[in-house]
C-alpha cells in the first residue's frame, strides 16, 4: 500500500544525561527495530538508532542528533514508522500488516457494504478490526478471526463479513451456517495475527 507507514517502536523516558532514551519496540524480534534504517515522527524527523542495548521490558537507545537529556525528554511518547514499503512482504498468504486494511471496504455475503476499517486494535484479547458504517454512524469493532472476517482481499479493497458469527457470539438468534472456521488471534510482527492470519502489539506492526 503505497504511502503506508508501520509504527516499529515508540520512545518512552529520558535515560543518564548523554541524550540516550529508552525506547519500545513493536516488531517480532524486539532488536530488529534498529535493522529497519532511518525512523520517521509523524511529523516528518528522521532518526537513526546508533547504539540499542537492552533494558528491562524495553531498549535503551541513542539517536542521532539527540545528544543530552532535555533533547530526549522532548522525544517522549513519540511514535516511530518506516514506509511500508521497506518491509518484507508476509510469510504466510493470510497474515497482513494492519496498514494494508486501514481503508479496505467490508461487504457482507450478500454483497452489502457494512462499512469502511478505519483502525485495527489490540487490548489484549485479540485484533479487532474497527468498521465505520456507511451512513456514517457509530464505529463498531468486530473480532478479526476467520469466523467474522472469512475473506480479505487486499488488492481489490475488501473484506467479507459473517455478521451470523457475531450473532452467535453474542447469544443470539442465527441462521444455520457451514463449518465458518473460529480461532482466537494471535499477534506477530507489525500487525495482528488470525488462524488464517493478520501482522503490530498493542500496535507491533512488524
Amino acid at each position: 500500500m503505497a504511502g503506508a507507514r508501520i509504527c516499529l517502536g515508540q520512545i518512552g523516558a529520558a535515560h543518564g544525561v548523554h541524550g540516550e532514551v529508552r525506547l519500545h519496540s513493536f516488531t517480532a524480534e524486539p532488536a530488529a527495530i534498529a535493522r529497519y534504517g532511518p525512523l520517521e515522527t509523524e511529523d516528518g524527523r528522521v532518526f537513526k538508532i546508533e547504539t540499542l542495548r537492552p533494558a528491562k521490558h524495553a531498549f535503551v537507545a541513542k539517536l542521532s542528533g539527540i545528544d543530552d537529556r532535555n533533547a530526549a525528554e522532548r522525544l517522549a511518547n513519540i511514535k516511530l514508522y518506516v514506509p511500508r514499503e521497506r518491509l518484507p512482504q508476509p510469510a504466510e498468504p493470510d497474515e497482513f500488516y494492519h496498514a494494508d486494511l486501514i481503508g479496505l471496504r467490508a461487504f457482507d455475503r450478500a454483497g452489502r457494504e457494512c462499512g469502511t476499517v478505519v483502525a485495527v486494535h489490540n487490548f489484549g484479547a485479540g485484533d479487532l478490526i474497527e468498521l465505520q458504517p456507511p451512513e456514517g454512524a457509530q464505529t463498531e469493532l468486530l473480532p478479526f478471526d476467520a469466523a467474522t472476517v472469512p475473506e480479505v482481499n487486499v488488492r481489490g479493497g475488501t473484506i467479507v463479513i459473517n455478521p451470523s458469527s457475531l450473532a452467535a457470539e453474542r447469544g443470539e438468534a442465527e441462521p444455520s451456517r457451514s463449518s465458518a472456521r473460529k480461532g482466537p488471534l494471535t499477534r506477530t510482527a507489525a500487525g495482528s495475527r488470525r488462524p488464517r492470519s493478520t501482522l503490530p502489539r498493542k500496535g507491533r506492526e512488524v
